[in-house]
């Protein structure tokens, strides 16, 4: 089914912004892309989407496969003992990590990292874990290697982290975000993060 994504401003990555933009996704790919009034009349039969905030290619992270085999990220029911950030240093070392923990740690990190708009990682997975929870909630993985992160590591990425950019016939992955939050985020046409 194509679905018409319409926001209050659209940033394709190159070319100017569109205020009132929108983008038409049709099964993994963006099938058209500009002001919602020409996207929705070239596709009068497309379920609408709205909404509040900037459409923006999807987000690059260049230290989320760095967070995902390097930090922990705690399960909800440890948050009163562990607090919610990703742990890294003397407080990862106190932990009894094995293959299972390590795995749900880098399940619960690629949720947190989609939460934020990111699509895609860079450079290469060397845990099994990590590379199936990458591979399953369908991240783009670009190669290349791993910048040195910063200290402390976080899950924002860098603001100037877009993505590709937003065109007919490249991947529909995008995010669409408010100054201070992510209000959802897509990958090949598959809203994988939405606020509730």
């Amino acid at each position: 089914m194509l679905t018409v994504h319409a926001a209050d401003l659209l940033l394709p990555g190159t070319g100017p912004a569109v205020p009132g933009g929108a983008l038409a996704v049709s099964g993994h790919e963006i099938a058209a892309i500009g002001p919602y009034e020409e996207v929705s009349a070239a596709h009068p039969q497309a379920r609408v989407r709205r909404w509040s905030g900037t459409l923006t290619p999807g987000l690059v992270h260049p230290h989320g496969a760095w967070l995902l085999e390097h930090a922990y990220h705690p399960d909800p029911r440890e948050a009163d003992e562990l607090g919610t950030e990703p742990l890294t240093g003397a407080a990862l070392a106190a932990l009894d990590m094995d293959d299972a923990r390590w795995g749900a740690s880098a399940r619960r990190g690629v949720q947190r990292l989609l939460a934020h708009g990111v699509t895609a990682l860079v450079g290469p997975l060397s845990r099994p874990h990590s590379a199936a929870a990458v591979a399953r909630a369908g991240l783009t993985l670009h190669p290349g290697p791993r910048p040195s992160p910063p200290v402390p590591p976080s899950l924002h990425p860098p603001q100037d982290a877009f993505a590709l950019t937003l065109a007919p016939g490249t991947p529909a992955d995008f995010t669409v975000a408010t100054p201070t939050t992510c209000l959802a985020t897509s990958l090949a046409g598959r809203l994988v993060f939405r606020r509730a």
